[in-house]
């Protein structure tokens, strides 16, 4: 596989186009399970996604215009495309777009997009968990700490966090033989009772 079909780890910082393009309910689900599943095609995306391959092909070149995917080269016959995604792991940092309605716009309908998601995904484990083995009932959690430090420090956590996560993105240890894929969520703040 060249270096222009792997997947390049490690966090992509998203342009303004590239975070107007993704702030689309279809886009971050077809980006999203690229990532977690792999190359893929419209067809089989569409049935898991529960959605139209029509609408999946169209949104699916939309992300490869602005380089979020990519098709698969070698991969698929006549129509058939394969698609991977670009990158594991997107980010930015909301002051990008200060200059830019649109995509500050398109930030802000992610981020309360991501907060219903996480909803989602935290009410269908605590529905889910008595189906599972003790061992991951007991690795599983939620957690919430509270920490006064100012914003030079809160990035330097989210920074540090971001590392620890890569890590173990990367490293999957040989004994380990029972896995799953994992949500791993978590949010950093200030108190919204606290005044700025």
């Amino acid at each position: 596989m060249s270096d222009e079909q792997t997947r390049t780890t490690g966090p992509a910082r998203l342009d303004h186009r590239q975070i107007r393009v993704l702030a689309h309910p279809l886009r971050m689900r077809l980006l999203g399970a690229l990532r977690a599943g792999g190359p893929a095609t419209a067809t089989t995306l569409a049935g898991t996604l529960d959605t139209n391959t029509g609408a999946t092909s169209y949104h699916l070149r939309q992300l490869a215009d602005v380089g979020l995917v990519a098709e698969e080269a070698g991969r698929g016959t006549g129509r058939q495309r394969w698609w991977r995604a670009v990158h594991d792991a997107s980010t930015w940092e909301p002051s990008d777009y200060d200059d830019d309605p649109d995509a500050r716009a398109a930030v802000e309908w992610m981020q309360v997009e991501h907060v219903r998601w996480v909803t989602e995904q935290a009410e269908r484990w605590l529905a889910e968990r008595a189906t599972y083995p003790p061992q991951w009932r007991d690795a599983a959690g939620m957690s919430d700490a509270f920490l006064v430090i100012g914003a030079q420090r809160l990035h330097a956590l989210n920074q540090e966090i971001g590392e620890l996560i890569r890590r173990y993105r990367a490293e999957t240890p040989p004994d380990e033989t029972d896995v799953k894929p994992i949500h791993l969520i978590y949010a950093a703040f200030p108190g919204v009772e606290e005044s700025r």
